[in-house]
């Protein structure tokens, strides 16, 4: 097969994608808007999972008929942050089952492996230095995005983009993005590239079917299988 037709760049969610976090982020964001005073819908809850968390909070306040500053946002992050350390340390993340194993058989397919979250970077590197995942050459990973280091969170596909800026990779037709929430999707959907949801997280199939994907599989652990299958079609 030509090297032209294969996918390069795997970017993988974190949270309920590639790590089990037990639904501690799900737990943190509604206490730490909880705390501000307001209630936080399920629903709610469920379609800000994925985005920049920032973003979030402000979000999750205002539909809970209340206003913040910036200031304001800014505190209740700090708050999320230090629960959601806190689940953290009494319930450490682990990998989900088979994730560790599917990357680095697609890592030696030749293929570029990056993670994007919407967790800050300092999260993201309490999670990542806890599972002993590391970035670099001969590492699990090629890359990270934490979602402080990009213009706007998902659903934007900015992370996506830098993910392909920081290993390389010029186009999005060989790009697959993998996630578990419907943001994850869009956010695929709006870089142009393939993407696929999983069902390790709290959507199932049928809430995932609603949002743009080239596939939806049962887990990360399942793409390799899943690539080899479709690449030959492009020959």
């Amino acid at each position: 097969m030509k090297r032209e037709d294969m996918f390069e760049l795997i970017a993988c969610d974190m949270a309920g994608t590639t790590i089990d976090e037990h639904a501690d982020v799900y737990r943190a964001l509604e206490n730490a808007v909880c705390e501000f005073g307001v209630e936080v819908k399920e629903e709610d809850l469920q379609h800000w999972m994925g985005a920049e968390k920032k973003e979030a909070i402000k979000a999750l306040i205002e539909l809970g008929g209340a206003v913040a500053s910036d200031e304001q946002v800014q505190v209740q992050f700090g708050r999320f942050r230090d629960l959601l350390l806190g689940y953290y340390r009494e319930n450490p993340p682990v990998a989900l089952p088979g994730v560790v194993q599917a990357l680095e058989r697609l890592s030696a397919s030749g293929k570029k492996i990056a993670l994007t979250t919407g967790f800050s970077r300092d999260v993201a590197d309490i999670i990542l230095d806890g599972l002993e995942w590391k970035v670099g050459p001969g590492e699990l990973l090629d890359a990270v995005v934490a979602g402080d280091e990009a213009a706007a969170g998902r659903p934007a596909p900015y992370m996506i983009h830098r993910a392909m800026e920081l290993t390389g990779i010029r186009d999005v037709a060989k790009v697959v993005a993998a996630g578990d929430t419907a943001n994850d999707l869009l956010a695929a959907h709006h870089a142009g590239v393939h993407g696929i949801g999983v069902l390790t997280g709290k959507l199932g199939r049928e809430e995932l079917d609603r949002f743009p994907h080239a596939a939806i599989l049962e887990s990360v652990a399942e793409l390799p299988d899943y690539l080899e299958a479709i690449e030959p079609a492009a020959v």
